[in-house]
């Protein structure tokens, strides 16, 4: 097995539990590791006989730019869920997703959640 990387994906959404957050939206970066049987797909040289990881980037976007969450949690939950259902390739998701504006009365970078989903 091996893993198809996306590294620091920027979406701006709509996301989080204060109206505001809902109001003025905020960007969202997302990171997402799928393990696949590189091993056996690699060695066909075919696009359609693998994981292709433009239509993986253009689904997690859609899924964080037209669904709306309090959490964090849920989008990760749901963007993971997704993938699994979408490309049957995919035996395990790993996501991460930072939030930068986090209403949080401190000095810190970014609040980041990880999920593991496997089929």
């Amino acid at each position: 097995m091996g893993l198809v990387k996306i590294n620091n994906i920027q979406v701006y959404t709509y996301n989080g539990v204060l109206p505001e957050e809902n109001r003025l939206g905020q960007r969202l970066e997302i990171d997402v590791a799928l393990t696949v049987p590189i091993e056996r797909l690699g060695t066909k040289d075919r696009l359609n006989e693998t994981v292709n990881y433009a239509k993986v980037y253009d689904s997690i976007v859609t899924i964080a730019q037209t669904q709306q969450y309090q959490l964090i949690e849920s989008l990760a939950n749901h963007i993971s869920q997704e993938l699994l259902r979408q490309y049957q390739l995919v035996e395990v998701v790993q996501l991460r997703v930072r939030k930068y504006s986090v209403p949080i009365a401190g000095i810190f970078d970014n609040v980041e959640i990880e999920v593991q989903v496997n089929r």
